[in-house]
């Protein structure tokens, strides 16, 4: 879809990481993570939610922590498949777009913890187009730690660049990125943590970001609802569908995208699935 047929949005999640809620109240985050009921419970919930918009979204993006099992650890596997049965219930009309996260492919990837999540979910990037708005899927742990797989960073890094030119080239409306780790929570020079990503790094993709145009990153890994934005690129960061750290509630974020911007709200799981989107977001995707 290379051409602009008017405004459209899409469905955002984060972080379902199924096994965490017990691991965090539990003080056990390596091991704790044997249940995960509740979690069944909320992804359930965000799957029918969806299911009962009207409009249809044009695809619904899962941020990356599919899971909370590390790659090896003893859960995973059940706690995948546990999620791919809630997630076979979503509308077959809606799309679903997978993003890698660290606990997905490890904090410090391989090339066998890639391969093995690229086998479950499909690639760890990628782009696609949507009604001529150009969407990038970017591997955010290649940019935190590629220490054991350069390669696959560098491959990356090409691959992007080469996307750019693409999305120039085609004069695209918007080009929107998703990634899981945030390039910053609130400032683009705040320290570097956990939850972002290391300066110099974070600078370099920024600026190539810039460069290229790109509105808006999308991500998830925060458990709380952030952002902020650099030189009119927006960095939006989106609480989780699962464990929350912050005060926000378990949600999804609603994106319209028209042809001047994009449009983005946080709504509860809730909120949701009984009301739906508001009238203000529903006229801007009667615009014609």
């Amino acid at each position: 879809e290379y051409q602009w047929k008017g405004p459209f949005y899409f469905i955002q999640g984060a972080d379902p990481q199924f096994g965490l809620m017990k691991a965090w109240t539990h003080g056990d985050t390596n091991n704790g993570d044997d249940e995960w009921g509740e979690e069944i419970k909320l992804a359930e919930q965000a799957v029918q939610a969806i299911n009962r918009l009207s409009p249809k979204p044009k695809f619904f993006v899962l941020c990356g922590d599919l899971v909370h099992g590390m790659p090896g650890s003893r859960w995973k596997k059940n706690q995948e498949q546990d999620l791919k049965d809630v997630l076979k219930n979503t509308d077959q009309d809606i799309p679903l777009v997978f993003v890698s996260g660290n606990h997905d492919i490890g904090n410090t990837p391989t090339r066998e913890t890639i391969d093995d999540y690229c086998k479950n979910w499909g690639d760890d990037y990628f782009s696609f187009w949507v009604g001529g708005v150009f969407f990038l899927v970017l591997n955010s742990q290649l940019y935190f730690d590629s220490s054991k797989c350069p390669e696959l960073r560098q491959a990356q890094d090409a691959w992007l660049d080469e996307q750019l030119a693409v999305a120039a080239n085609q004069k695209c409306k918007h080009i929107i990125v998703f990634q899981h780790i945030p390039l910053f929570l609130s400032k683009p020079d705040e320290d570097h943590d956990y939850f972002n990503l290391d300066k110099s790094v974070r600078r370099e993709i920024m600026e190539k970001f810039h460069k290229a145009g790109i509105r808006a990153v999308f991500s998830g890994h925060y458990h709380r609802n952030a952002g902020g934005s650099y030189k009119g690129l927006e960095m939006v960061v989106s609480s989780a569908i699962g464990c929350q750290l912050g005060q926000d509630t378990h949600g999804l974020r609603v994106v319209v995208v028209t042809e001047e911007q994009v449009v983005h709200r946080y709504y509860s799981l809730t909120e949701l699935g009984s009301r739906g989107i508001e009238k203000e977001l529903l006229d801007l995707l009667a615009e014609q």
